[in-house]
């Protein structure tokens, strides 16, 4: 009876978020999907060892940076940038590269609830976009694009809520909102996957006692987050005490600010963050990578990059192609 409850609960909810009534042909195994899914998952309380190895919804860090090729901050240092927004765009997948130097001042965005925000002297490398979500991230990240009447604290919120792993059915507020103007009905489903309900103090304690310091501060950040974005009376305010540490972690010196990343399709990239939520990058694209290339188009595409920090206590930052408008 109570599995019914619960299966009809879903069918109803989802079909009322995305106003489907006439459209079963087109959600219907979505949904179906959907309300076996959350069936199954009602019968049965997620155990503690099943838990502490839950996947990361953005597993990315900096053992993903490969540091081959990299290069200090002196490197190109009489080099004039010109702006890579004014460089062809490539549809809704960022711009056409030429030879030559380029910058964009970008919104960026955190990806690490329960870390310290960038401080001056912090290196960040590039590294790509990895973990359970990466997928749901990066649409994200070009749906808002699209969508400029969405602000970017909105859409940071929603993505501090999906790094906690917080499942779609207990959304409330702007977040939900949110979630509906960027995503697809296929791609909120996708959200349920390893997502985790509000968790009761005892088993926080519990999870807490097997886990670091360091760990476990994520680990309740996390927990707080999905808290707050379920009771649906919260602010950004709220949101950011949560996930920004106050105080800054120590630099590493031996990755220094304004060091600079070989990227895998061969130019080389950097990030200045001002913040969590502004980026500057710059990109050097040697004239013989676009000879080598002979006319195929070299993408920039910073939906799939992450600004990693040497310093593991610090944000991941997801870049995006919307320049800071002043």
């Amino acid at each position: 009876m109570k599995r019914n409850r619960i299966t009809g609960v879903v069918i109803l909810a989802v079909a009322f978020l995305f106003n489907i009534q006439g459209a079963s042909a087109q959600f219907g195994g979505l949904l179906d999907k959907a309300s076996k899914a959350v069936a199954s998952k009602g019968s049965k309380v997620l155990g503690l060892d099943k838990l502490l190895k839950e996947p990361e919804a953005i597993s990315t860090s900096f053992e993903d940076v490969n540091r081959k090729g990299e290069q200090m901050p002196d490197f190109q240092n009489t080099a004039v940038y010109k702006p890579l927004e004014n460089l062809q765009k490539n549809g809704s997948d960022g711009y056409v590269l030429e030879a030559g130097h380029f910058e964009i001042t970008n919104k960026s965005y955190c990806l690490k609830a329960g870390t310290y925000a960038p401080s001056k002297g912090d290196g960040y490398m590039y590294a790509p976009t990895l973990g359970k979500k990466r997928e749901v991230v990066i649409a994200i990240l070009k749906s808002a694009e699209k969508h400029p009447e969405v602000a970017q604290s909105d859409i940071q919120m929603l993505l501090w809520t999906i790094i906690a792993k917080t499942k779609f059915i207990d959304y409330s507020g702007p977040v939900k909102e949110t979630a509906l103007k960027l995503l697809t009905a296929e791609q909120i489903l996708h959200l349920e996957g390893g997502a985790l309900g509000v968790l009761p103090f005892d088993v926080v304690q519990k999870a807490k006692d097997q886990m670091p310091p360091a760990v476990q501060t994520i680990f309740e950040a996390e927990n707080n987050i999905r808290q707050l974005v379920s009771s649906g009376n919260y602010s950004y305010a709220d949101f950011e005490q949560y996930a920004i540490l106050a105080g800054m972690a120590e630099p590493r010196t031996d990755v220094p600010s304004g060091i600079w990343t070989l990227h895998p399709d061969g130019y080389y990239v950097r990030y200045f963050p001002s913040g969590y939520a502004i980026t500057k990058v710059q990109v050097y694209v040697p004239q013989e990578l676009i000879t080598k290339l002979n006319g195929k188009k070299l993408v920039y595409d910073a939906t799939d990059d992450i600004a990693c920090p040497a310093n593991t206590g610090s944000q991941r930052l997801a870049q995006t192609n919307e320049p800071v408008r002043h």
